[in-house]
């Protein structure tokens, strides 16, 4: 089994990593962690090109596929579910499916959102988010997600759908989220108003409570593995020309995570 996220399809210099995104063997599976691209077709060509691959793919939606503009036809909530019905066209498996198994293990693909919830604890969210703007820290999902949906509200339904689904499952699980599930990658961050976008303190136990063998996400563009309470949380991004340049030039891709004999 394979992982990527962040691919940014609509950068044309990322297209020779997607092209480079193919299986060692016919029975390789993929993981996609998020932000595929913004435009629902675009997103759905890149899934149906790597479906094609891997035996198997499962894709995680980031914030940029949820972006949305005043004249799109589906924003917010409805733009997710238009994703999983285009998704289940092409045989591509998201976190509305049922969970596959690889090598009995269970996979686990997760959609949760972020809660502004990675701030200071003395500052309100509303604070929290003026701080950010003051110091000129501000993501696009400010204006292109929030303005269409309570993010907030989403993220506490997709907590609770997401560990009633989980609280049914026994064995070993890989969790799969756009979001990192812990705070420690966040910390990292060299602006750490970014934080408030990044996911939820209330995932924080997950990947020991539901028996992780590892976890895998995107979202911040610093790929590597960050090992809490012995369970490795590995980013698989790919981000931006500027990012990925800096990159060892033999970094392996896609980004193997299971396997087995």
């Amino acid at each position: 089994m394979w992982a990527v996220a962040d691919l940014h399809a609509a950068v044309k210099a990322n297209a020779q990593w997607i092209d480079a995104i193919q299986p060692k063997d016919p029975s390789d599976w993929l993981i996609v962690a998020g932000d595929v691209a913004e435009r629902t077709e675009l997103v759905i060509q890149v899934l149906n090109q790597l479906r094609k691959r891997f035996a198997q793919v499962i894709w995680v939606p980031g914030n940029h596929e949820l972006f949305s503009r005043s004249t799109d036809r589906h924003q917010g909530r409805g733009k997710y579910e238009e994703l999983v019905a285009a998704c289940r066209k092409i045989d591509v498996l998201t976190p509305e499916d049922p969970y596959p198994v690889f090598g009995g293990v269970t996979i686990v693909p997760l959609f949760t959102l972020y809660d502004y919830s990675f701030k200071p604890q003395e500052l309100t969210v509303e604070q929290a988010v003026q701080a950010a703007r003051d110091k000129q820290v501000m993501l696009t999902d400010e204006f292109a997600i929030a303005p269409f949906v309570d993010v907030r509200a989403w993220c506490w339904d997709r907590l609770a759908y997401s560990v009633k689904r989980l609280s049914r499952v026994t064995g070993p699980t890989l969790l799969i989220n756009h979001w990192p599930l812990i705070a420690e990658p966040v910390n990292k961050l060299r602006l750490k108003e970014l934080g408030l976008w990044c996911g939820t303190r209330h995932t924080r136990t997950w990947a020991q409570r539901y028996n992780a063998v590892k976890v895998v996400y995107g979202h911040l563009h610093t790929p590597g593995v960050t090992t809490v309470d012995g369970i490795d949380h590995m980013e698989v991004s790919l981000g931006y020309p500027r990012e990925w340049e800096r990159l060892p030039a033999d970094r392996p891709w896609p980004v193997p995570v299971l396997e087995v004999n």
